[in-house]
């Protein structure tokens, strides 16, 4: 390690002028021979650089974005000429210089920040050392070996030797105590870091060889500095350990503000944003403006958390715009701006007493229903004409002789009743009295 990092004396400089600014502010408050000032200023480095390296970071985000999208083309240029090689890598940097992306551009981060973690790595083995580096001269060399954090000397080591720890004036129990904690943070933090990107900011709907690699660097980089760690000072073990905590804190920023389209993160973010849209009435902010305006944009290429995202805009009355805006409107006008009809519920299962109990009533139900049309068909009179009796039949002679009367010997047309008498005796369906026929009449 310590032929590594002076590969890097070059920057040391640097890194220990950066340091001695930040020890003359912060000793001014807690006292120059503090652990809290000299530890304060690694940490104030580490700030200091990871603001530096934003840009890089951001373009790590595209280049891992880009290569998770362009997973699923790679691996079908893999199987195509998998017995020609060298096409095969003439594809790849084909396929990389039309989507403008950079396999490298994911690393630029760590390989931007190699520099100082060796130049701070030099500076610290220098000071345990007792040799002056870079600014920090005979007093503050002094100053740093008397600093401790938590009993552990900034320079002291895992599997430094007691006499070594006590001419630091420490303990080598409270070294080990202190970098071990410090060993467990740092690997913790790394695992939680990448498991974050793994389970949230993933697109799951594409399974590449991508994912497995990711899966499996989860489990080894913690094992790594695991390992590497009991080789680090105390001061280094604090400038990892700020720096891991620095890139899961971003992390998570990047995820909750701008994840993965197609993963849960994303998913997660949609459903804020609908809730948010939903209160308001209206799309705030530009960023959330912009994310509206790329999934209108994408037609019917949108995935399954974005369709989603819009069949809840239908729900709740709004349609999108391809400017990034809503805007209020029924169910058809969100679906004509891109937007989904919301799946049909499913009746929910009875059991099995409520199934019986449900055709129990019906039974019921059906046996009232048939009884009331034999009770309505017993009451409503018969269509049928019943026969006239010996009353009805007087009253019609005495009205015919009234008319014989009136008309004298103008034959007569023989009366309906008659007709209809005579038809109906003919057909069996009417008996009664018929009337006598009329002189003037034919037999």
């Amino acid at each position: 390690m310590d032929t590594i990092a002076s590969l890097f004396s070059f920057i040391t400089w640097p890194v220990s002028w950066v340091i001695v600014q930040f020890h003359k502010m912060y000793g001014a408050v807690f006292g120059p021979d503090t652990g809290w000032a000299w530890g304060l200023s690694i940490v104030s480095l580490v700030v200091l650089i990871r603001i530096c390296l934003i840009p890089l970071f951001v373009k790590q985000i595209k280049s891992t974005r880009n290569m998770q999208a362009l997973q699923p083309k790679m691996k079908a240029i893999q199987e195509r000429y998998k017995s020609d090689k060298q096409r095969q890598s003439e594809e790849m940097m084909k396929l990389y210089k039309e989507t403008g992306t950079n396999p490298l551009s994911s690393c630029l981060p760590i390989l931007a920040q190699s520099p100082f973690f060796f130049a701070l790595y030099h500076v610290l083995s220098s000071i345990a050392s007792g040799k002056e580096i870079g600014v920090i001269d005979g007093p503050l060399l002094a100053s740093a070996r008397q600093a401790h954090i938590f009993g552990a000397p900034l320079a002291a080591k895992f599997t430094d030797s007691a006499e070594k720890v006590a001419a630091l004036d420490a303990s080598l129990t409270d070294v080990r105590i202190v970098t071990a904690v410090m060993i467990i943070l740092m690997s913790a933090s790394q695992f939680f870091t990448q498991r974050q990107l793994m389970m949230k900011n993933v697109d799951l709907t594409v399974k590449t060889p991508y994912m497995q690699q990711q899966k499996m660097l989860m489990y080894i980089f913690p094992v790594i500095f695991a390992v590497m760690g009991i080789n680090f000072p105390v001061g280094v073990l604090v400038y990892w350990l700020t720096t891991n905590v620095w890139t899961m804190g971003q992390q998570m920023y990047v995820i909750n503000q701008n994840p993965t389209p197609g993963s849960k993160a994303q998913d997660a973010y949609l459903q804020r944003l609908l809730k948010n849209i939903s209160h308001h009435g209206e799309v705030r902010g530009r960023r959330r403006k912009s994310i509206v305006k790329v999934i209108v944009a994408k037609g019917g290429d949108r995935n399954e958390n974005e369709r989603r995202f819009f069949a809840g805009l239908s729900k709740a009355g709004f349609a999108a715009q391809a400017d990034g805006t809503v805007i209020k409107g029924d169910t058809l006008v969100a679906e004509a701006e891109g937007g989904t009809t919301a799946k049909r519920q499913q009746p929910k299962r009875q059991t099995k007493a409520q199934r019986q109990a449900a055709g129990a009533q019906q039974a019921t139900a059906k046996e009232a229903e048939e009884d009331s049309e034999s009770t309505a068909g017993k009451a409503t009179p018969s269509l049928e004409k019943k026969p006239q009796g010996p009353s009805s039949a007087g009253a019609a002679d005495a009205k015919n002789e009234v008319k014989d009367e009136t008309q004298g010997d103008r034959p007569a047309r023989p009366s309906r009743a008659n007709s209809g008498g005579s038809h109906q005796g003919k057909s069996g369906q009417r008996k009664g009295q018929q009337r006598p026929k009329h002189p003037s009449s034919k037999k």
